[in-house]
Parts: C-alpha cells; structure tokens; sequence
C-alpha cells in the first residue's frame, strides 16, 4: 500500500466520520426541535446567551489587558463587555421571555428581509434573464414578508418547524452520504 494511497484513504475516512457525525447531530437536533420545539427554543437561547457572557468577558479582557490600545478604546471594550454579561446573564435568568422575544426579532427581521428581497428582485428585473420567474419570486417573497410582519410568532413557529424537519432529512441524507462517501473512488 503506497503512503499515497493510505493518505487518500485517511482523507475519505476523515470525510465520512465527519458526515456521519454531522448527520447524527442534525437528526438528534431535528428531532429535539420538532418534539419540543419550545424547550428546544430555551436550549437555542441559553446557548446564546452563554456566548453572550463568554464575549462579555473577552471585550472586557481586551479592555483591561491590552496594552496597545487607547483610553477610549479600552473603555469602550470594557463597557461592550460588561453589556454582554448583563444582557447573557438577565436572559439566562428569563429564558422562556428572552426566547418568546428572540423569536419575534427573528420573525419581524425575516419578515423585512423577505420585503426587502422581493424589492431588490423586482429592481433586477431589466437584467434579469427570466422576467416571469423575477417577478414570481418577488411578488412571493414581499407577500411571505408581509404575512410575516403582520405575525412574526406564528412565522417564526413555522420556520423553526421547517428547520427542525431540514435538519432531521438532511442529517439522514449526510448519514447515507457517510457510508457510500469515497466507495469508487479507492
């Protein structure tokens, strides 16, 4: 067996684990999402809320320690830093408020997006090589945007649904992908 060989055959091996482990992850996840979604909300939320303490504590640090930078910027980094602690530690303290209000954020911010894009297509629409397909796009997406807005819990229920149903068919789909990864090519 060549080292070239062997290296190729530890690569796809590498690969494989990855997707498997990756599959097993996004249907456990999937799964957990779509058997309860609102605890499954106040995990999502923790989680942020935990990065938000851990950053905390990094802009603080760099305020504090850095020896490069300014009064102001120091300042400013340890103010930054005290900010995310508080916000990390009052949503630990009311996750199942921080999570209903993450969800409205995400639903009224998705909402606009959707106007926004469907806005941006319509102005596309001179170079646009399918003008039928730009305007049927557009004219969705500002619609989906609209009910959105006018109901950003109730759309935000739903993609978070339709995330926890990706995740459950595209883990299966990277779980087959780990066993038939690499089968012809060595």
């Amino acid at each position: 067996m060549s080292t070239e060989y062997a290296a190729e055959k530890s690569a796809v091996n590498g690969i494989r684990t990855a997707l498997g482990i990756g599959g097993v992850l996004a249907v456990i996840v999937g799964i957990l999402i779509l058997v309860w979604p609102g605890k499954t909300a106040m995990v999502v939320t923790a989680i942020i809320a935990i990065y938000a303490i851990a950053a905390g504590l990094v802009y603080a640090g760099l305020g504090i320690f850095s020896k490069t930078k300014g009064g102001w910027a120091r300042v400013g980094h340890i103010l930054l830093g005290i900010l995310f602690i508080i916000g990390g530690v009052v949503a630990l303290f009311n996750l199942g408020q921080t999570a209903v209000w993450l969800a409205l954020f995400i639903g009224i911010l998705v909402g606009i997006m959707w106007i926004v894009e469907g806005i941006v297509s319509l102005s596309t629409l001179g170079d646009a090589s399918s003008k039928g397909w730009t305007i049927f796009f557009a004219i969705l997406s500002i619609i989906a945007g609209i009910v959105v807005l006018f109901s950003p819990i109730w759309g935000t229920i739903v993609l978070w649904w339709l995330l926890g149903i990706s995740l459950v068919v595209l883990g299966i789909i990277n779980i087959v992908r780990a066993f038939t990864f690499g089968k012809g090519d060595l």
